[in-house]
């Protein structure tokens, strides 16, 4: 019995290509199935010029999600990563997955299909969320998860290119005949990496708007920075820096236990059109901030993380269903942890 449920669970779960490690003996394992649950629950802050916003303060469970990842066979994998705590709407399921894709590597090529995350540069974005506590105005608006297609190719063992075509993150229930365009480079050389795209994306029907991102990571020794650029930019507006994120991330980790990081990120839309639906024209928004990690337990299997952050927002935000607001304060103390549900492997 124990093995029909195993064997079940490899057959409806599905997700992500894992490699091959060679033990003292040269024996190797490839990983057939793993099962992951990540969960972060804390307490939150939220002050606007000093008066508490009780909406949004006070004990809740942040984020609950669980990703499987797996092999049907050598080359072709699969991941899933669904969301516990994420609404659905009209009771489409697939709102609360983040992605579920089904991949296929041969030569330096790889081809995806799916749900994906849609290719966007820049280091903010492609985090996962439970490891962010206060973030830019566009990471909070860009609904990063699309149904598309992909193919990638792997230049040298350092630099990839990948090209994917998704279903506009601005598709409505009435018309999901919309699309978006999106190349992305990521690389890596020496203590410099990189993750930068050109998108086009359609906002409304024949109507787009382009992306360029570029996120630049630094890493040398216990110190690691990111900065990342992006500009916004659609017909009929200038092109350069009138719609622009920036955001900045220094972090120092000491040992394996301790991570303590500062972070600042400007949010501009000087434009008069409608074409960015992340960040709202007429939004100039500063926030800086810093926390700090400690992670008592290091396991191969299972970890627990207790963070403390606190950031500061000012000047102005167009949108006022967003969290940052100016003059707002917000304070986040909790514990998150991982959850190593099952690992199978097979010898070859």
């Amino acid at each position: 019995m124990k093995n029909v449920v195993l064997a079940a669970a490899v057959a409806v779960c599905a997700p992500v290509a894992f490699g091959q490690v060679a033990d003292p003996v040269q024996q190797t394992e490839t990983e057939l199935l793993n099962i992951d649950v990540r969960a972060r629950a804390e307490w939150q802050g939220l002050w606007h010029d000093s008066d508490m916003d009780d909406a949004n303060s006070g004990f809740e469970g942040k984020y609950l999600m669980m990703r499987l990842d797996g092999q049907i066979i050598p080359g072709l994998t699969y991941s899933w990563r669904q969301r516990f705590n994420k609404s659905v709407v009209d009771g489409n399921f697939f709102d609360a997955t983040d992605w579920i894709t089904i991949d296929y590597a041969t030569r330096g090529w790889s081809f995806s299909a799916g749900k994906q995350v849609v290719a966007i540069g820049g280091w903010e974005y492609d985090r996962n969320p439970v490891d962010l506590y206060g973030t830019s105005v566009f990471w909070q608006n860009v609904p990063c998860y699309q149904f598309g297609v992909s193919a990638a190719y792997n230049f040298t063992p350092s630099d990839r290119l990948l090209f994917q075509v998704s279903q506009s993150m601005w598709h409505s229930s009435g018309n999901r005949n919309m699309y978006g365009y999106n190349l992305m480079y990521s690389g890596s050389h020496g203590p410099w990496s990189a993750l930068y795209s050109v998108n086009l994306t359609e906002y409304a029907k024949g109507r787009y708007i382009s992306y360029i991102s570029l996120g630049n990571r630094v890493a040398s020794g216990p110190f690691c920075f990111e900065l990342d650029f992006m500009n916004r930019a659609a017909s009929h507006q200038t092109f350069l820096f009138r719609d622009v994120s920036v955001i900045g991330d220094l972090s120092w980790a000491p040992d394996d236990r301790w991570k303590i990081h500062a972070k600042m990120t400007y949010d501009v839309n000087r434009t008069h059109t409608d074409a960015d639906r992340c960040v709202a024209a007429g939004t100039e928004l500063t926030m800086a901030g810093a926390g700090i990690e400690f992670m008592p337990l290091k396991k191969r299997r299972t970890s627990l993380r207790l963070h403390a952050a606190c950031y500061y927002a000012w000047g102005r935000n167009a949108n006022p269903d967003d969290l940052m607001q100016t003059k707002s304060t917000l304070l986040s103390v909790g514990v998150s942890w991982d959850m190593n549900l099952l690992r199978l492997k097979r010898k070859n």
